[in-house]
């Protein structure tokens, strides 16, 4: 139905559109709407963005908020039931001013991380990227010595993905003080603290297979316990930085950079036992295949160490145990997954001490939930939290009472994603709701747990933040509720919550509809979807805010753009986020046009005949992957920084998701193998010095492309790392959506002045 005409004809059709309608969308009016609508719609808001901080262990806490008439202070005693200003904001100024001879503002006080004394008699704070202490009684303001701090850009260099060199690290000295654990010479070493003497504990450390610096002691200081290291060939990528800013000519630089199928360390834990200068072999067979080993920890006693295994694949994680007398190791708890474990979004674990049990986060009954163990035989105990809903994170432990405070979404009646604050005991009984209120709720809680803030809000409510009792969640005190009546004056939209049916006709589709400010419901406006399917998470946003970036900018210039969270995401059941395993390339999409169609049927505005797509990382890999894929439904797509290819990504993410060995789903999945595929018009934006995306990865679709005989634009910027590309990159999305959505020509930049 899309396609009725040759689509060589496509402009003309759409130009005809235009003039048939009357509309005048993409014009220089709009981009100047567009391009100054974060300044039109800045400082509009009043009494939203509460941060409160609490005040050491007392019951006090204190805010900033933007008011009509600047920011003021506030200072609440939680137990008092009080509040007042927190300081004389002109007395402060004023102290600033005789120290530094600045002019500061009182009603704008330019200050950063503050923190207030538990006496509430002094004050530090951050100015013009010093440390500063304030007395609250004289308001005399001098530096603070030894605190000040540095605000140095990081290195754009910096790279997070090589394997850490396990060689490398200092002498560890024992809890008793009398030892000390280093290696020489790819051995373990100690060394008496009395008399300087040193002794060899290991003697089969090479230089292919070696010690492990990261030593852990035993808490009796009597033994210890190091890793035999298989290192891996090293994956090393390499970048031209065409234009430096220090020289004419290009820089070199290499990094390490494993990907997917490529060696990992392998890690064999060993102890020894230091008094007897004995080496206590581990059996290593139990460890096969690793991805990881880590998190050791003994226990209070010094006879067994417990640490991780996640198996390569992430279908097998186990809480494992070492016996330090004999090496034997045995499974304290054993996760086993059809598909992938999430271990890098979904894992919890917290130790009970003094009672030797473990509370674990599994999905094993197909949602997020905590469990209770025996951490000395494994026995499950019991399932802490259930039900088809989430936990999205544990707040807090009370041994003493056996109770836990969380986080979770989808109990409530209503969007699944919002994240509420309930209490449980251990045991899985009493679970009390603490945060009523049909929001998206960020606690901050009181250092004894008696009190705590709560601040929620909705893409479509501004914030309310009230102060809550923390055992069974009732209001003890308004703090702010959000004034927008300015916001509202400049005929700004709130964003519209919708929801639709996915493709099994049964599960709730999320997300978000923007309008320009001067939306007319009589005209036809072509639809342009953000995307980012990563499964580590949902991403259409839950709270309010006054504009949600560039999604505001495009909806200016005469679109409606959309986002939403399709199946693959996560957050939600395993099932629902199952659909990405080994499955990329489907990023949602049947469910992201369901609720694209649905909502099109409900607002007629909504033009589907003329869809566009972007996105960046992953979702410049979904956003290319809608033409090659699904081009009967998206026409138009600028694809950032994508990772095209999941064999040229990071290994962790990529194997997470993907599995491992690397099998013929990568390829089914790759941009690059199905390049061939293109229709509709697509932009690929790259940065030079991309430091999280190989820019090879875009390169290599660049080059498939080609070779395909397609058409298609390409913009390479020089020194950029991982982005959108910046205010340019920005500009030249919405240049391309303009031209090929509304068959409008952008303005000429050329021919102006910057």
């Amino acid at each position: 139905m899309k396609r009725f005409i040759a689509y060589g004809f496509s402009t003309l059709l759409l130009l005809c559109m235009t003039l048939m309608t009357g509309r005048a969308q993409g014009t220089e009016k709009d981009y100047e709407r567009a391009q100054s609508l974060g300044k039109l719609l800045s400082g509009k808001v009043f009494h939203a963005d509460i941060r409160p901080v609490w005040i050491g262990s007392t019951s006090f806490f204190f805010y900033e908020d933007n008011t009509s008439e600047g920011k003021e202070y506030v200072l609440v005693d939680a137990a008092g039931k009080s509040r007042r200003p927190a300081f004389d904001r002109e007395k402060v100024a004023a102290g600033i001013q005789r120290l530094t001879g600045d002019m500061v503002k009182a009603s704008d006080l330019p200050l950063r991380n503050i923190i207030i004394a538990d006496d509430l008699k002094s004050m530090t704070f951050v100015y013009s990227d010093s440390t500063y202490r304030c007395d609250l009684k004289n308001y005399s303001v001098k530096a603070s010595r030894g605190t000040e701090r540095s605000f140095h850009r990081r290195d754009q260099n910096r790279w997070p993905w090589g394997f850490r060199n396990e060689l490398e690290g200092r002498p560890v000295t024992s809890p008793d003080k009398t030892m000390s654990a280093f290696i020489r010479d790819y051995n373990v070493w100690v060394r008496n603290e009395a008399d300087r003497k040193e002794y060899q504990l290991s003697y089969d450390g090479g230089l292919g297979l070696y010690y492990s610096a990261n030593i852990v002691w035993s808490p009796d200081s009597r033994k210890l316990m190091s890793c035999k290291v298989d290192p891996p060939e090293k994956h090393m990528i390499s970048y031209i930085e065409s234009s430096p800013k220090d020289q004419i000519q290009p820089k070199y630089y290499t990094y390490e950079y494993p990907k997917p199928g490529d060696e990992v360390p392998q890690r064999w834990p060993q102890i020894f036992d230091v008094e007897n200068r004995k080496h206590i072999l581990v059996d290593e067979s139990l460890l096969p295949n690793q991805y990881d080993v880590d998190n050791f920890k003994w226990d209070s006693t010094g006879t067994r160490l417990t640490f991780e295994y996640n198996k390569r694949g992430h279908q097998v994680y186990r809480v494992m145990s070492i016996d330090a007398a004999t090496g034997a190791i045995s499974v304290i708890i054993d996760e086993h997954s059809d598909t992938f474990i999430d271990y890098s979004g979904k894992r919890y674990r917290y130790d009970l001490k003094g009672t030797n049990e473990i509370i674990w986060a599994s999905e094993r009954d197909g949602w997020n939930h905590l469990w209770l163990y025996d951490g000395l035989t494994g026995r499950v105990k019991n399932q802490i939290t259930k039900g088809e809903w989430v936990i999205r994170g544990v707040v807090s432990v009370d041994e003493k009472n056996r109770t836990l405070v969380f986080r979770a979404s989808g109990k409530e009646p209503g969007d699944p994603y919002l994240v509420h604050y309930y209490r449980i005991g251990l045991d899985g009984t009493g679970m009390t709701h603490l945060t009523p209120g049909d929001g998206n709720h960020e606690a901050v809680f009181s250092a004894d747990g008696k009190y705590f803030t709560d601040i929620w809000s909705r893409a479509d409510m501004p914030p309310v933040a009230v102060l809550r009792d923390g055992t069974d969640g009732s209001e003890i005190m308004m703090l702010e509720k959000a004034d927008i009546t300015a916001l509202q004056a400049t005929g700004w939209r709130p964003a519209e919550v919708f929801t639709a049916k996915g493709r099994d006709g049964v599960t709730d589709i999320w997300g978000i509809i923007i309008r320009p400010t001067n939306f007319d419901p009589e005209k036809k406006y072509p639809v342009i979807e953000n995307i980012y399917a990563g499964p580590h998470g949902s991403f259409v946003p839950k709270s309010f805010r006054p504009t949600y970036g560039n999604m505001n900018s495009l909806a200016e210039l005469g679109f409606i753009v959309v986002q939403i969270d399709g199946m693959g995401t996560s957050n939600r059941s395993k099932a629902f986020q199952n659909v990405a395993w080994k499955n990329i390339k489907d990023a949602g999409f049947p469910d992201r046009i369901l609720w694209m169609k649905a909502a099109a049927e409900k607002y007629p505005c909504m033009d589907i005949s003329r869809v566009g797509v972007y996105g960046t990382s992953a979702g410049g890999q979904n956003s290319a992957a809608a033409l090659l894929f699904h081009p009967e439904f998206y026409d138009v797509a600028v694809s950032s920084c994508g990772c095209h290819d999941n064999r040229m990504d990071k290994i962790w993410w990529n194997e997470q998701w993907m599995g491992w060995p690397v099998d013929q789903s990568y390829a089914e999945s790759s941009n690059v193998e199905n390049a061939y595929r293109l229709k509709g018009k697509l932009l690929l934006i790259s940065g030079e010095m991309d430091n999280n995306v190989d820019p090879a990865s875009t390169t290599q679709l660049v080059d498939a492309l080609i070779k395909a005989g397609k058409d298609f634009d390409y913009l390479l910027v020089p020194g950029m790392l991982h982005s959108s590309g910046g205010e340019y990159g920005e500009r030249r999305r919405m240049d391309y959506f303009v031209k090929n959505l509304l068959g409008v020509n952008p303005p000429d930049w050329n021919s102006r002045e910057k």
